[in-house]
């Protein structure tokens, strides 16, 4: 042994994370595009001082207990619903994760997809991919415009203020719903705070932005769709288990809203051959929200940097037991 502390990295990430930890630490990587099988997740962790996990990395009681050397649990998002943080606080391991530097790319995305549901961009493609396109039609594909309309923002944390910054400069009204109040916002961007039912009542475009707990799973379900129009649509880039994809399959076959758009799924990935995949009216995409090259490389060296203070005796950056996720 050469007194190095030991690091295990989960994914394949930037390389400039990777150089950082090994230039201080041992470090073992599992170096694939997929996660590691749990049976060598839970092998490797025996002589692991720091973690580099990703959220589909399970890091629950039965790993902590494999682990009496682990220090620092560097979770590679903003969430860290797969991280049993109260386990890991009970035996003293610090579980860091990476706030802020996703929030305007991920915000961009977001947009992304209220505008292409709305504007049922993936019903378009397939049209032409079918040879359905003959000629420009006049009522082909309408969909509504989203100047005027109202955008209602379940959860109001970094990502949903920057997505309503953006919605606002095209002219949408805005109506958010959450915990906690947020006058300068409210004030610069005439955005009204709102009850949940009245939000989905109200609301042209729902898009969700809170943290998965116990208290927010299927936080929209058959009650909540059956609140909104039948010409809304839903965008969902914060968590699956936030949504009852059962329930939205339903909804969407029967009308109950226009469309939906899904970054993220219970389970990633769906398969193929998903019932909501079939359907034009709802677009899933690979959550990729945070996927820009600055933002996923700067998601990676935070990650590194969180390790690197705990296991040199300093605090971290960005601990997640001292800030609580708000709804």
């Amino acid at each position: 042994m050469n007194g190095r502390a030991r690091v295990l990295v989960t994914r394949r990430v930037a390389p400039e994370a990777l150089a950082m930890l090994r230039e201080r630490f041992d470090v073992t990587h599992w170096d694939s595009s997929e996660p590691i099988p749990r049976d060598k997740f839970l092998s490797a962790i025996a002589d692991t001082d720091g973690l580099l996990a990703l959220l589909t990395e399970r890091v629950d009681a039965e790993l902590l207990a494999l682990a009496p050397r682990l220090k620092v649990v560097a979770n590679m998002a903003v969430g860290y619903d797969n991280v049993d943080v109260d386990a890991a606080r009970a035996r003293g391991v610090q579980v860091t994760n990476t706030p802020g530097v996703l929030t305007e790319t991920s915000a961009e995305f977001a947009f992304l997809l209220i505008l292409a549901v709305a504007r049922r961009l993936k019903e378009a493609m397939r049209w032409v991919e079918r040879g359905r396109w003959t000629t420009w039609d006049p009522l082909l594909l309408l969909g509504p415009d989203l100047d005027g309309a109202m955008l209602g923002l379940v959860g109001y944390g970094r990502i949903a203020a920057a997505v309503a910054r953006r919605a606002h400069a095209i002219g949408m009204h805005l109506a958010y719903h959450s915990s906690h109040a947020h006058p300068d916002d409210e004030e610069r961007l005439g955005m009204r705070r709102m009850a949940f039912d009245d939000l989905l009542r109200e609301s042209d475009v729902v898009s969700l932005h809170v943290p998965l707990t116990a208290a927010t799973r299927h936080l929209v379900a058959e009650r909540e769709l059956r609140l909104m129009k039948p010409t809304a649509y839903l965008v969902n880039t914060a968590r699956g288990g936030v949504l009852d994809q059962q329930a939205l399959y339903a909804a969407l076959v029967g009308g109950s809203i226009a469309g939906a758009a899904l970054d993220v799924t219970d389970p990633e990935p769906l398969p193929a051959e998903h019932a909501l995949l079939q359907l034009d009216n709802c677009l899933v995409v690979p959550h990729i929200a945070s996927a820009s090259v600055a933002t996923r490389t700067r998601m990676a060296t935070l990650a590194a940097e969180n390790i690197i203070a705990v296991l040199t005796g300093r605090p971290a950056l960005t601990p997640v037991d001292a800030r609580p996720p708000a709804p």
